[in-house]
């Protein structure tokens, strides 16, 4: 499955690691591409290991706003 999300708050590359390495480390996850100029976090994912509400807690975790 692929979803992509609207986040707000990042900023920079520290963002975009923080997000990669977080959401990454979760299981089933393929991809995770981080687009600051877009404010776009796009996911390949396997939803039966990792739900998208999961994903979003995640993100959220982080300090980032799932929108």
């Amino acid at each position: 499955m692929k979803s992509v999300l609207n986040v707000d708050g990042m900023s920079c590359m520290h963002c975009v690691n923080a997000i990669k390495n977080s959401v990454g480390a979760l299981d089933g996850i393929n991809t995770v591409d981080v687009d600051l100029e877009a404010k776009t976090v796009t996911v390949e994912y396997d939803e039966a290991k990792t739900p998208l509400e999961r994903i979003k807690e995640e993100i959220e975790e982080q300090g980032y706003d799932v929108v």
